[in-house]
C-alpha cells in the first residue's frame, strides 16, 4: 500500500520529495510501534544537520551570480576561437561553451537555460535547423554537473558515500571531456553540411577575447585548487566563489545592479530549497529502509547472483537509464546510492568509479523523455515541440550512452587523475 501510494502520487504530479513524505506518514500512522510520525520530522531535519551541506546553496548562488554576471556572451567568444574554425564550427562552439560554463555553474539546468538562449537562435541564422540546434545544446549540457565544481558529486560525496570531493572532483574531468570529444565527432560527421566555412564571426581581437575570458576561467581554477591542495573545504570554497562572483559581476563587468540581487539571492535560495527538501525526505525514507533492514537485503540478494563485476555495472546502468526516465537525478541518486554503494565496494569497484558512473547515467536522464528536465528547458525556447526535440535527441543519447561505457568498462579514464594527484 506504500510503494502504491507513493507511485500514485508521483503520477498525479506531486513532486518527489512530497511524495515521499507523504508515503512515510502513511507507513508510520499505520504501522506498529517503534514507529511514529515524529520520527519523519526528527529524521528530516536530522538528515540536513550538516555544515558541508551548506556548499551546496552557496555553489548554486554562485552559479546564478555569474549567469548574471555577463560571462556568457565572453565564454562563447573564447570558445570560438578554439573550435569556430572547424567545420561545423558553431555547433562545436556549443559544445565547448557547456564545457568551460560547467566549471562555473556545476549545473546542466543552468547551463542549457543559459546558452540556449543564445545558440538556438544563433545557430538557426546559420542554417541549423532549430530542433537539431535545441537538441544538441540539451546534450551538451550534460557535462555541467560531469566537470568540477559539480553539485551533484557534492551531493554524492557528502551525504551519501563520504567518498572524497577532491577524488570525485578530479575523477569527472577526463569523461566530461570525453563527452564533449565524442559529441564534437559526430556533429562535424552529421551537420557539416548545414552551415559551411567560417561560419562564426569573431568581432573582437582575439587578445581582447582571451584577456575578458581569464577572469571567469580562473574560479574554477581557485575553487576546485583550494579543493585539492586541502587549503579549505568545499563548504569554505563554496563560499569564495560567491564572492568571487559577486565581485565580478558589481565591480568588474558591471553588469549585475545591487537592485537586481534580492532577486537572485531569491532565485538560488528557491533552487537550493528544492534540492534540500528532496535530502531531507530521502533521509528520512532511508532510515526506515535501514531500520528494516531493507538494504542488507537487497546486498546480500544481488551478491548471491551476482559475482561479477562487469554484470553489476552493466545492471547498474540499465536500472539507472530506466529510473531517470520518470525521476529527478537527485532523488534518484539519494534513494538508490546507500543500497547499492556497499555492493559495489563488496564487489571490489573502487568507490571514485562508481560515483562518476552514477552521475554521468543520471545525467543523461535529463535528456530522456518524459521527465528529461533539459529537454523542457530548450524546448521552452526553441518551441519547435517536444516531439521534434526528442525525434532529434536520440542519436545524442546513443553518442553519451557509447561515452558511459567507455568510462564504466575502461575504468582508467575516470580514476587515472584522481590516482595522479594521490587521491
Amino acid at each position: 500500500m506504500v510503494y502504491a501510494l507513493l507511485i500514485a502520487a508521483l503520477l498525479i504530479g506531486v513532486p518527489v520529495a512530497f511524495a515521499i513524505v507523504v508515503a512515510l506518514l502513511y507507513f508510520m500512522a499505520t504501522g506498529e510501534p517503534p514507529y511514529h510520525m515524529r520520527i519523519v520530522a526528527t529524521q528530516m531535519f536530522g538528515g540536513l544537520k550538516s555544515y558541508p551541506l551548506l556548499a551546496i546553496p552557496l555553489f548554486i548562488l554562485a552559479g546564478e551570480l555569474m549567469n548574471e554576471s555577463g560571462i556568457t556572451h565572453r565564454i562563447i567568444a573564447f570558445a570560438n576561437i578554439l573550435v569556430g574554425r572547424f567545420r561545423a564550427g558553431l555547433a562545436l562552439v556549443n559544445i565547448w561553451a557547456s564545457v568551460i560554463f560547467a566549471g562555473l555553474s556545476g549545473s546542466a539546468i543552468a547551463d542549457a537555460s543559459a546558452l540556449g538562449r543564445i545558440f538556438i537562435p544563433a545557430m538557426e541564422k546559420r542554417g541549423y535547423p532549430r530542433d537539431f540546434s535545441a537538441a544538441l545544446t540539451a546534450a551538451s549540457s550534460v557535462i555541467g554537473p560531469i566537470i568540477p565544481p559539480s553539485i551533484p558529486v557534492i551531493i554524492y560525496a557528502l551525504t551519501v558515500t563520504g567518498v572524497s570531493v577532491p577524488a570525485m572532483f578530479l575523477a569527472g574531468v577526463v569523461p566530461g571531456l570525453l563527452l564533449a570529444l565524442f559529441l564534437s565527432a559526430y556533429v562535424m560527421v552529421v551537420a557539416g553540411h548545414y552551415a559551411a566555412g567560417h561560419e562564426t564571426e569573431q568581432k573582437e581581437p582575439g587578445w581582447r577575447i582571451l584577456l575578458n575570458a581569464i577572469i571567469p576561467l580562473l574560479m574554477p581554477v581557485f575553487v576546485v585548487g583550494s579543493i585539492l591542495t586541502g587549503i579549505v573545504t568545499p563548504t569554505e570554497a563554496a563560499s569564495f566563489a560567491v564572492a568571487y562572483a559577486l565581485l565580478i559581476g558589481l565591480f568588474v563587468y558591471r553588469e549585475i545592479k545591487p537592485g537586481r540581487l534580492p532577486g537572485i539571492f531569491a532565485r538560488a535560495m528557491r533552487d537550493a530549497a528544492v534540492i534540500m527538501i528532496i535530502i531531507a525526505a530521502v533521509a528520512a525514507a532511508n532510515w526506515l529502509l535501514t531500520y528494516n533492514r531493507v538494504p542488507n537485503m537487497i546486498s546480500e540478494f544481488v551478491l548471491f547472483y551476482v559475482d561479477a563485476q562487469w554484470t553489476f555495472l552493466l545492471a547498474v546502468i540499465v536500472l539507472f537509464l530506466f529510473v531517470g526516465l520518470f525521476l529527478e537525478g537527485i532523488a534518484a541518486m539519494l534513494v538508490l546510492v546507500p543500497i547499492l554503494h556497499p555492493i559495489a565496494v563488496s564487489l571490489g569497484i573502487d568507490p571514485t568509479h562508481f560515483g562518476i558512473i552514477v552521475i554521468f547515467n543520471l545525467m543523461i536522464g535529463l535528456i530522456t523523455p518524459p521527465m528529461g528536465l533539459c529537454l523542457f528547458v530548450v524546448e521552452n525556447i526553441a518551441e519547435v515541440g517536444m516531439a521534434r526535440i526528442i525525434q532529434r535527441i536520440l542519436p545524442f543519447f546513443l553518442v553519451e550512452l557509447a561515452v558511459l561505457l567507455l568510462i564504466t568498462f575502461v575504468p582508467k579514464t575516470v580514476t587515472w587523475l584522481p590516482d595522479l594527484f594521490g587521491f
